[in-house]
């Protein structure tokens, strides 16, 4: 089915045409919630959340642009909405709290990739969803700021601490090197 007729069908309200949608975005999206998410189950109710504000809103669609990018901009808002709903952006861990979380946690994993999206799910949330719309999302501060009703610079020093706090976590599971001071750098600070 083209991806015109399957939007067709969904304004229709055709269950099999709303079916083949899901079908074929769902996994896509279902890595978007669970980037934001602190668990899988709460991966799974931002997606169904996501899907049904996506049925709702399809005849809003103007073929401008991907159909796919239009998706993700409604699951990415629908996830910073159950987060603000939930109070849960707010939370906040020291460092020390994070590391031991993390290290609780243990999720064995073949695969460097793996370990480094744990670690992100690790972070605090505000952290997490600041990493994941800056620099995985392509969000500005100004509109971090503007979604999650935060400064730009609060956006700015939490994407910030994020990537220290990610830098720590990578460094301990060696999946990063330690960084090491150039010798020039050592004649700088003399």
């Amino acid at each position: 089915m083209t991806e015109e007729l399957l939007i067709a069908g969904c304004i229709d309200n055709n269950p099999l045409a709303q079916r083949e949608l899901y079908n074929r975005y769902s996994p896509k999206m279902l890595a978007v919630c669970y980037r934001f998410a602190h668990s899988r189950e709460d991966a799974e109710d931002m997606l169904q959340e996501g899907f049904i504000k996506i049925f709702s809103q399809i005849h809003t669609f103007q073929f401008k642009g991907a159909f796919e990018g239009w998706i993700r901009r409604i699951v990415v808002h629908t996830c910073i909405n159950v987060l603000k709903r939930n109070k849960k952006f707010n939370d906040a861990l020291d460092i020390d709290h994070a590391m031991e979380a993390q290290s609780r946690d243990n999720i064995p994993s073949i695969l460097q990739a793996k370990q480094v999206v744990e670690c992100i799910r690790v972070l605090p949330t505000g952290y997490r969803t600041v990493l994941n719309l800056y620099a995985i999302e392509g969000f500005s501060h100004k509109e971090i700021g503007e979604m999650l009703d935060i400064g730009e610079s609060t956006s700015r020093s939490q994407y910030t601490r994020a990537k220290a706090m990610l830098e720590q976590m990578l460094v301990k599971r060696n999946i990063l090197d330690k960084p090491t001071l150039q010798p020039d750098a050592i004649i700088a600070f003399s």
